[in-house]
């Protein structure tokens, strides 16, 4: 049975995952490499486990998100659907299950704002375990001055947090933003289509999506 730390350990993956994050850095977005992945897998493993999902479709949840942007080495227009073929092969390769490979497949497929959709519970919990990843340390570029509008939202928030209540009925995401590098109205300018996205991947899993923003309600 394939594990997640099989997977983080391939040499194969860690090539694709390096590479798709160099393409990226010359496109100007921002890191994607594997503290990204690493975050998403976190979030996305936390969201299902807190719901109490069977450990195994935890543990899929997280492979999916170690694996999900590896497109980007191939382009980054269309890598959901591209990453999930490169995926198939991995994971063909690595001896997985085919049921288990087709969960994975489907969430990467299905993660980009463009065309996603919370197909199953995994990937309702990879797209919020990507789309709530937004912090300072992922802006490459270092002169404040020349930030555009993604580098300001994105250096301005301070911290986030994902948390589950205790009744598991609403997921909220709580931001911190520093407003002397961008308004609350630029957040929502440039993260509301994911925010959506979040909040119909939060309704596949029975939650009702909560976002408050320096301490005050606005979803």
């Amino acid at each position: 049975m394939l594990r997640f730390e099989d997977v983080k350990q391939d040499e194969g993956v860690s090539a694709y995952i390096r590479k798709a994050d160099e393409s990226l850095a010359a496109l100007g977005y921002t890191y994607h490499s594997f503290g990204h992945v690493g975050k998403v897998a976190e979030t996305a493993g936390y969201i299902l486990e807190t719901l109490g999902y069977p450990p195994r479709e935890v543990e899929l949840a997280k492979i999916a998100a170690w694996l999900h942007d590896i497109g980007n080495v191939i382009n980054r227009v269309d890598h959901a659907q591209s990453g999930a073929v490169m995926a198939f092969r991995i994971l063909d390769r690595l001896g997985a299950d085919p049921e288990e490979v087709a969960t994975i497949i489907t969430a990467i497929g299905n993660h980009d704002e463009g065309t996603a959709e919370a197909v199953n519970p995994v990937a309702a919990a990879l797209i919020l375990g990507d789309k709530t990843d937004v912090r300072r340390s992922r802006v490459r570029n270092k002169d404040v001055l020349n930030f555009d509008i993604h580098d300001r939202v994105n250096y301005s928030v301070k911290e986030t947090l994902v948390e589950i209540n205790e009744d598991h009925s609403a997921i909220l995401v709580e931001i911190t933003i520093d407003t002397d590098y961008c308004s609350v109205m630029d957040y929502f300018e440039i993260f509301l289509g994911r925010m959506i996205l979040c909040r119909k991947a939060a309704a596949r899993l029975g939650l009702r999506l909560c976002l408050r923003i320096n301490g005050q309600q606005v979803l």
